[in-house]
């Protein structure tokens, strides 16, 4: 066992205290979803603090990756968004409509359906989340950098429980 087995966390004492508890129970399970989601938490205002520092909230980051990675044009139907984003259309008209107040992004009607617009990234928008997207893969690989080697073995792990609770459903991007 390495000294990092050895020292314990704080995700160890409760699945200790079940184990006294309730020593029937197998609780290796529940000690990595206790980590994954104390990782989630702990990470949570860090990756924030980094979309804060170019004027953004994480969702807002979310709208303007899904355009920066749709390639040129940079532009998307909100439906799309939505859809690729996982929300409800309404949560993304609020979005779009802070993104574009900020600048970032504008509406046009759809010249195929004029009753549907397209959101497009401005050459600010553009700016904003090049920026911030460099920053944030720079600060997520620094907060994953004890991992080492194992950042492999962990992706490849979850990538597989991913596809199982997902149902292998292949996603947008």
């Amino acid at each position: 066992m390495s000294e990092e087995q050895n020292e314990g966390d704080a995700i160890d004492a409760v699945v200790g205290a079940w184990h006294r508890e309730r020593p029937e129970l197998e609780l290796t399970a529940i000690g990595v979803a206790g980590r994954l989601g104390r990782v989630a938490m702990l990470t949570t205002p860090m990756v924030e603090a980094v979309f804060a520092k170019h004027g953004l909230k994480q969702g807002e980051f979310d709208v303007l990756a899904a355009l920066r990675r749709s390639g040129k044009p940079y532009t998307l139907m909100p439906s799309e968004l939505s859809a690729t984003l996982m929300m409800s259309r309404a949560g993304m008209t609020s979005r779009i409509d802070r993104l574009e107040s900020a600048g970032l992004v504008e509406r046009a009607l759809d010249p195929e359906d004029r009753r549907s617009f397209r959101v497009s990234l401005t050459e600010r928008g553009f700016e904003v989340v090049d920026a911030a997207m460099s920053e944030h893969t720079a600060n997520v690989t620094k907060l994953l950098s004890p991992l080492g080697d194992d950042l492999d073995v962990l992706d490849r792990s979850l990538r597989r429980l991913l596809g199982s609770l997902d149902g292998d459903s292949p996603r947008k991007t």
